[in-house]
């Protein structure tokens, strides 16, 4: 079984179907799949870290982000993630004066900070970020590539419903749901294997 990249995917995909009317209708399993694979999987391979200067209330997410891992200031002081109703309480306490930025929310699309910021801060921010689209055929990824399989099985999964085989999506979404959890530990034990984990203390 070749998978190297996303025109060896579609006709993968096109051979367990043993189906040969589907040029059309696999990409778009595909996508769905993508769409699954960004909300089930967190794996450390997927961790980016961003640089950027601070000096508005609001700033725009990354076009690619998923979830936030850690985020501080270039000095070390990390920002701590707040409530809405909680930034909100802080804003009407201080009457939102500015400051140097210590906690952070999510709002609206955009990382709220407060205190607003006084002057111009270095921002690091480490993040979960959404594997890029396959789009032409050679293109690949380091998941396809690792474990073809996530994209294989989370791909049948979607074609089943199309193809009126609704029986089969137990199968699929089985293997599918094992891949992407094996994943997600193997992760976990790499990110935290070889060391004492460190506590704060508050």
């Amino acid at each position: 079984m070749a998978l190297s990249n996303y025109g060896e995917l579609k006709t993968e995909i096109a051979n367990f179907l043993n189906r040969d009317d589907l040029t059309s209708s696999i990409p778009s399993f595909i996508a769905m799949a993508e769409a699954s694979i960004g909300r089930d999987l967190r794996h450390w391979r997927q961790q980016r870290r961003v640089t950027a200067p601070l000096d508005e209330q609001f700033e725009d997410l990354p076009t690619d982000w998923l979830e936030m891992v850690h985020i501080y200031l270039n000095d070390g002081t990390e920002l701590e993630y707040a409530s809405l109703a909680e930034i909100s309480r802080r804003n009407l306490l201080t009457n939102s004066l500015a400051g140097k930025p210590k906690v952070y929310t999510l709002n609206s699309g955009q990382i709220e900070f407060v205190p607003i910021p006084d002057e111009t801060y270095n921002v690091i921010m480490i993040y979960y970020a959404r594997i890029p689209a396959l789009v032409d055929n050679d293109d690949t990824s380091w998941l396809l590539t690792l474990n073809p399989d996530v994209y294989l099985y989370g791909s049948l999964i979607h074609s089943a419903p199309f193809l009126q085989e609704d029986q089969r999506i137990a199968t699929w979404a089985q293997l599918y749901s094992a891949a992407i959890s094996n994943l997600n530990a193997v992760s976990d034990r790499a990110e935290y294997s070889g060391g004492t984990l460190v506590m704060r203390n508050k």
